[in-house]
């Protein structure tokens, strides 16, 4: 049995000795503000001891006309531009003040975080941003690391432990991590412990540290690095907070692996979000298309992981496309990720060619109910799965002719009775023969007439770009 308290212990022990080394390195100083937990992060540096060789000031301008009257206005309290406007602010004043007026050379840095922790009169969603802006060497110019957090702990006094212990963690990583986004990362939940406390979903490098850093790229090493399991892009490759990206929002999911996207993908969008429009509730000024790739799709790439992960995103957005990566390898889970952020409709779109993941026993192993349970969690309340046709053997194959096991037979009957599952319309059965896997093959050879598979633009994108191996 698992010895909590030790754990504890244990955990507390190297957020103390961070918190330390910082405390007894006299070139690092700087300011903690914190807005709506506490002041942990300055606790774990006063406890630790010798915090005055490491805090210049610490405050919590709760009150939000004191905090506009500290960093002017800002359109929400828990956001991103608040939590700017914070380190911004006191970084300026510090070297406003104490540059040129300290015995040793420093390294200064401002500390900041405004968060939303559990209430006592309502379950909200506990978030908040956190970020550090400092220098790396004395009298440089600033970086800086801001982060997007979900606290999963159950208690108010949980969640401000640990983002002190995060809060350390980011601070301690600015500093002594030579500048690698990649190892800043995965200290980020050093002393969390085995219990999943903070999701990060979110990450941003600036500033000259990190001048050639790829931030969409260390987004997708938070999911590598287990600090959280999807992470999201808007439609022109900025990195989102998905509870902002679907907040409200009727959510339209199309899973693939868009190497590259091709015609038939277009048509699966384009008939998907018909149908979707006729589900009860739904309003066309409040639909989200979201492409969807699995993590499992971006493994064994090779050297070329990364060039890859960013031309698809790339191309996806070139055709108005928000993009998710997913770590979700069934479907009933990538459901319940999106509707933790939305209570309005979802739809997800697949290729009857897909149809066998969903419909094999074998993939829901491990869960007591099965395919029922699987099901029972995927159509539980205001979600369509939409499965679009293919050729098989120069027969067009749909949802009411796909062949499934004779013990699945009837559920797939009731599932289309009810409408939980809808056979898609076709939009041209010309694009129906169309094979991503067999374009991938043919790019690098420039073999057969591959362009005209794919959309004009994702063509002209490959050719002029030379993705995907293609050399003109």
């Amino acid at each position: 049995m698992k010895d909590i308290n030790a754990e504890n212990k244990k955990n507390l022990k190297l957020t103390q000795e961070k918190a330390l080394e910082l405390n007894l390195d006299p070139s690092i100083y700087g300011t903690v503000v914190e807005i709506g937990a506490g002041q942990e992060v300055a606790r774990q540096f006063f406890t630790a001891g010798a915090a005055a060789g490491t805090i210049a000031k610490t405050m919590s301008a709760y009150d939000m006309k004191v905090s506009d009257d500290v960093y002017g206005k800002a359109g929400r309290y828990v956001s991103r531009e608040r939590a700017e406007q914070m380190m911004l602010c006191e970084y300026d004043l510090l070297l406003k003040r104490l540059e040129g007026h300290r015995d040793v050379e420093s390294k200064f840095f401002s500390y900041a975080a405004t968060v939303t922790a559990r209430s006592y009169s309502q379950k909200n969603e506990c978030h908040g941003w956190v970020g550090v802006r400092r220098q790396s060497e004395s009298g440089g110019a600033p970086s800086e690391i801001v982060i997007h957090v979900r606290m999963l702990d159950d208690t108010n006094r949980a969640q401000s432990e640990a983002l002190g212990i995060l809060g350390i963690n980011l601070i301690h990583s600015a500093f002594h991590c030579d500048n690698d986004p990649k190892k800043i990362i995965e200290c980020l939940q050093d002393g969390m412990g085995s219990d999943k406390r903070i999701e990060i979903d979110l990450i941003n490098f600036s500033g000259p540290d990190f001048e050639g850093v790829e931030n969409r790229l260390m987004n997708l090493h938070l999911i590598h690095s287990w600090a959280c399991r999807a992470v999201m892009f808007d439609a022109n490759g900025q990195s989102i907070v998905p509870a902002s990206a679907l907040r409200k929002k009727d959510t339209v999911v199309i899973r693939g692996s868009f190497k590259p996207p091709t015609k038939v993908h277009m048509d699966m969008k384009q008939t998907a979000v018909k149908h979707f429009l006729d589900e009860e509730g739904v309003e066309e000024d409040k639909v989200l298309v979201v492409a969807e790739i699995t993590m499992n799709e971006l493994l064994d790439q090779g050297d070329d992981a990364n060039s890859d992960f960013l031309a698809r995103v790339d191309l996806l957005n070139e055709l108005g496309f928000s993009v998710l990566i997913s770590d979700y390898l069934r479907f009933f889970r990538l459901r319940s990720w999106i509707r933790r952020y939305t209570q309005n409709r979802i739809g997800i779109v697949l290729s009857v060619l897909d149809f066998n993941y969903l419909f094999d026993s074998e993939y829901y192993d491990g869960l007591e109910g099965g395919i029922l349970e699987a099901f029972g969690k995927l159509f539980s309340d205001n979600t369509n799965v939409y499965v679009y046709p293919t050729i098989r053997e120069g027969k067009v194959v749909t949802l009411d002719n796909v062949a499934v096991d004779e013990d699945l037979r009837f559920l797939l009957k009731h599932l289309i009775h009810n409408r939980a599952m809808v056979s898609a319309d076709i939009v041209d059965v010309t694009n129906l023969q169309i094979s991503a896997r067999e374009i991938i093959k043919q790019i690098p050879l420039n073999e057969g007439n591959w362009q005209d598979s794919l959309p004009d633009e994702t063509a002209k994108s490959i050719m002029e770009r030379k993705l995907f191996g293609y050399k003109g």
